[in-house]
């Protein structure tokens, strides 16, 4: 073990950094050091790279740290738990311009991480590992998983945020330091393999996969991986990462069927004829344009939060919308549809009293000025949601400053300034 310098602020200059969470991996954290370290030394022939192997240690009760700080890893200890918090932890830990992150259950080859690190250096921000062209070896990957779980999960992920990759949970992967600076991850479970590659692909990042190869694990208990529940973890991230397609394009499919199904019975109503929409088709499409705005609404709010965040760009849509939308444009747009929902209503009632209360045959015009008056109520109170999930913001436009690192990490006294470079 070498020398290195210190950077101007303090910091060991590393190149790059494996980064391997660990829970209770004892028994694997010595062949997996011994990998890594093989990795590293291969990185250094290659590349001229130093490196550094750091274990994020997520509460472990097996000694592994001190093994892995006797095998001259540096051990950070993360206090958020989970598998996400621990990666987020120990990457922010880190010394290395260059992150590499691999599970510390044997399962990884890190020498795969030695193209992946080229990748970066070609000007890569995220290189994806891919075990469907690299090789899973029998066994060591769940059939569920391998044929339903991951084709599935990563197949939602490309179609909507297209990222472009075959396997986008796998669990070894590279990224520049600036580019994990720049995704402010927050997942602390399984779901954190499914953020990183979202929001890498909302903010434009060049995103490269290269083949890593899979074997069976080393550990002589049950993964921590549980398939149904980290599935849905998964998929509930994707669609919350997404408020386009969660929110909007419901809403637009609603608003849609309730104002053709409106339109025709308008039409109708106007020239008396006899219509095949009838009173129940009128309340239901009155109701699915209330839905469709508050979706809308939703979709907005989602959007500029993500860009608020600093992990979405504004699309030309929202450039558009927040151009000309602020709070008091929707609060005025809010009164209005109060006021003509309020004029229908009215007459309404004039022309039921009119008619001595008599049960009116045709309820299009209740059901539009009632709808009216929903949506410009909902417009009102969701025109401040928007500014308060702006930053307490009337103007939508305005870009707010991103937030600083929330990882929660706290480095072994004895190995708080000392990476392990591999000569």
């Amino acid at each position: 073990m070498s020398e290195v310098g210190k950077t101007l602020i303090g910091r060991p200059d590393v190149d790059v950094s494996i980064i391997m969470p660990c829970l209770n991996e004892a028994g694997c954290l010595p062949a997996c050091i011994a990998n890594a370290r093989e990795a590293l030394q291969m990185m250094r022939a290659s590349y001229g790279l130093s490196g550094e192997i750091v274990i994020a240690d997520n509460g472990s009760t097996d000694g592994g740290p001190a093994i892995a700080e006797s095998l001259g890893a540096r051990c950070i200890h993360v206090t958020r738990r989970g598998y996400g918090a621990a990666l987020a932890g120990g990457a922010t830990a880190a010394y290395g311009r260059f992150l590499v992150m691999g599970d510390a259950d044997g399962s990884y080859d890190f020498r795969d991480a030695v193209a992946m690190v080229g990748r970066l250096m070609q000007g890569a921000d995220l290189c994806m590992g891919s075990r469907f062209q690299g090789g899973i070896e029998p066994g060591a990957m769940p059939w569920k998983n391998r044929y339903i779980g991951n084709p599935i999960l990563t197949g939602i992920l490309n179609i909507l945020f297209r990222a472009g990759i075959s396997d986008a949970h796998c669990g070894i992967r590279a990224l520049t330091r600036s580019t994990f600076d720049r995704l402010q991850l927050s997942g602390d479970g399984m779901e954190f393999a499914s953020e990183m590659v979202i929001k890498a692909a909302l903010l434009g990042c060049a995103i490269a996969e290269v083949p890593a190869t899979l074997s069976r694990d080393l550990r002589d208990r049950p993964p921590h991986l549980r398939p149904w529940r980290d599935g849905w973890r998964h998929l509930r991230y994707l669609l919350m990462l997404s408020p386009t397609w969660l929110f909007a394009a419901p809403g637009v499919i609603f608003a849609g069927l309730a104002l053709a199904i409106l339109a025709l019975a308008g039409v109708d109503a106007v020239q008396g004829a006899p219509s095949y929409v009838g009173n129940y088709w009128v309340i239901l499409a009155g109701g699915l344009l209330t839905v469709a705005h508050s979706a809308l609404l939703l979709a907005a709010a989602g959007n500029l939060y993500g860009v608020r965040e600093g992990y979405r760009r504004h699309s030309d849509l929202s450039k558009t919308f927040a151009r000309w939308v602020s709070l008091e444009m929707m609060l005025i747009a809010g009164a209005v549809c109060v006021l003509a929902g309020g004029g229908i209503l009215a007459g309404v009632l004039g022309y039921w009293s009119a008619q001595r209360f008599v049960p009116l045959l045709n309820v299009l015009p209740a059901v539009l000025g009632t709808s009216l008056l929903v949506i410009g109520a909902q417009n009102i109170l969701g025109g401040f949601l928007i500014a308060i999930v702006n930053g307490n913001d009337a103007d939508f436009v305005r870009p707010a400053p991103l937030p600083a690192s929330a990882a929660m990490v706290q480095a072994s006294p004895a190995s708080r300034l000392v990476p392990n470079e591999v000569a």
